[in-house]
C-alpha cells in the first residue's frame, strides 16, 4: 500500500509540476523537503526571508494542527539545495505539558533575522514568541515572549516604515476576530499598539501590507464576508479608514501580498468565493495590480478539480535579484517554493470576478 500511495504522490506532483511550468513567468517549482525527511505527517502556514547567502522558510509540523506536538520547523537554501528541516521552537512549557506553535513569521531586521510565532491551546489564547539568528539560521538565540497583549505579526511578515519603524500586521481571535497594528521604533525591543481597526461583526484577521507613494499604506484582510477587505493609512498606520470590500473573493483563508521594487503589487489567495462562511483551498492565485485597487490575473499556481485538495496559506516576498519567492501549504504534506520572474508575466483582466480561463 505504501509503494502504491508513494508512486501516486509522485504522479500528482509530476503532473502539477508540468501545469505549472506552462505558466507564464514561473521559473521554478520545487517541494522544500521530502515527506521521508521529516518525522512529522502534517505542516501549514509557511514564512520566507531572504538571508545573506539564500533563503530561509519556517513553517509548522506535527501529527495535526492544534497537537501538542506541533513545532516550529525550518530550512535553509544556500548553494542551490534546501536543508533537511529541524525543529527550532516549541510549545513545551516543563517536563508535563507541552502546547501547539502556530504561524511562524521570518523577518530579516539586517543585523539578524527574526523569528515570530505563536504559542497556546488554540488561536483564541495563544501569545506571541520570538527568537533571532545572526548565522543565517545555523543557530538560534532562546526564545522568549512578547509583551503581555503584543502578538507580533500574527501571519504575514512587517514591513519596514520610512521612518524607520517596524509595522507588524496582526490581530486576534479572542471575542470575534479583529484586526491591529503593532508596532516598533527600535526592531523589537519597545511596543505600541493601535486600537481595534474592524468591528468584530466583519470578522477579519491576518492582514497583509502593501506600500504606496508618499507613504501612504493599504492593508488586505482574510474575512468571513467572502471578499477579501481592504484599508487605507496616511499616518505610518497609526489610524486606518473603514474596511470596504474588494472585487476579490476571500475563502476565509489566508492571503499575502508584497509591493515589488517597480511599483507594482503582487497578492497571493484563493480565488474562490465560497458559498457559505468557508470555501474550497484547491485554487491558488496570484494578481497584480498597480494601485491596489484594480486587480488583473497573472499567475495560477495550482489548479485542482478535486475540492478535498487544499493549497493554502501563502507567504510572498522578493529577494535583491528582483524575484518573486512564494511559498505555500501543499495539502497539509508538504511546504512547495514557487519562483516567478516579474517582468515575464502576462496579466489579464477578471471579468465579473472570474479568473479566466
Amino acid at each position: 500500500m505504501k509503494i502504491v500511495l508513494s508512486f501516486f504522490l509522485i504522479l500528482v506532483i509530476g503532473i502539477s509540476s508540468f501545469a505549472q511550468k506552462t505558466q507564464k513567468g514561473i521559473i521554478k517549482a520545487e517541494f522544500i523537503y521530502n515527506s521521508t525527511d521529516v518525522p512529522f505527517p502534517s505542516c501549514h502556514a509557511s514564512t520566507i526571508a531572504e538571508t545573506d547567502n539564500g533563503l530561509i522558510a519556517a513553517w509548522f509540523g506535527g501529527t495535526a494542527e492544534k497537537d501538542p506536538d506541533v513545532g516550529i520547523w525550518a530550512s535553509t537554501f544556500t548553494n542551490g539545495k534546501w536543508s533537511v528541516p529541524a525543529e527550532v521552537a516549541n510549545g513545551v512549557q516543563h517536563k508535563n505539558l507541552r502546547y501547539p506553535s502556530w504561524n511562524p513569521v521570518l523577518y530579516n531586521t539586517g543585523d539578524e533575522i527574526k523569528l515570530f510565532y505563536k504559542v497556546g491551546p488554540d488561536c483564541s489564547y495563544w501569545w506571541g514568541e520570538v527568537m533571532s539568528t545572526t548565522d543565517n539560521g545555523k543557530t538560534w538565540a532562546d526564545q522568549h515572549r512578547l509583551p503581555e497583549g503584543i502578538w507580533g505579526p500574527i501571519k504575514n511578515k512587517p514591513v519596514l516604515l520610512n521612518n524607520g519603524e517596524l509595522l507588524c500586521p496582526s490581530s486576534t481571535e479572542i471575542d470575534g476576530w479583529r484586526v491591529h497594528m503593532e508596532i516598533s521604533p527600535d526592531m523589537g525591543k519597545t511596543w505600541e499598539k493601535t486600537e481595534y481597526l474592524n468591528d468584530k461583526k466583519e470578522g477579519a484577521i491576518q492582514p497583509t501590507v502593501l506600500i504606496h507613494p508618499n507613504g501612504k499604506l493599504q492593508i488586505l484582510n482574510r474575512s468571513k464576508t467572502k471578499e477579501i477587505l481592504t484599508s487605507w493609512s496616511t499616518d505610518n498606520g497609526r489610524t486606518w479608514s473603514k474596511f470596504e470590500p474588494t472585487k476579490l473573493p476571500n475563502n476565509n483563508s489566508g492571503i499575502d501580498a508584497v509591493t515589488l521594487k517597480d511599483g507594482r503589487h503582487i497578492l497571493i489567495y484563493n480565488h474562490i468565493k465560497p458559498k457559505k462562511t468557508w470555501g474550497d483551498r484547491n485554487i491558488l492565485n496570484m494578481a497584480i495590480s498597480e494601485d491596489g485597487i484594480n486587480w488583473e490575473a497573472a499567475v495560477l499556481l495550482e489548479n485542482d478539480p478535486d475540492p478535498d485538495t487544499e493549497y493554502s496559506y501563502p507567504a510572498v516576498i522578493q529577494t535583491k535579484d528582483g524575484m518573486i519567492h512564494i511559498t505555500y501549504t501543499w495539502n497539509r504534506e508538504l511546504i512547495k517554493h514557487v519562483v516567478v520572474d516579474p517582468s515575464k508575466i502576462e496579466s489579464k483582466p477578471m471579468k465579473n470576478g472570474e479568473w479566466p480561463k
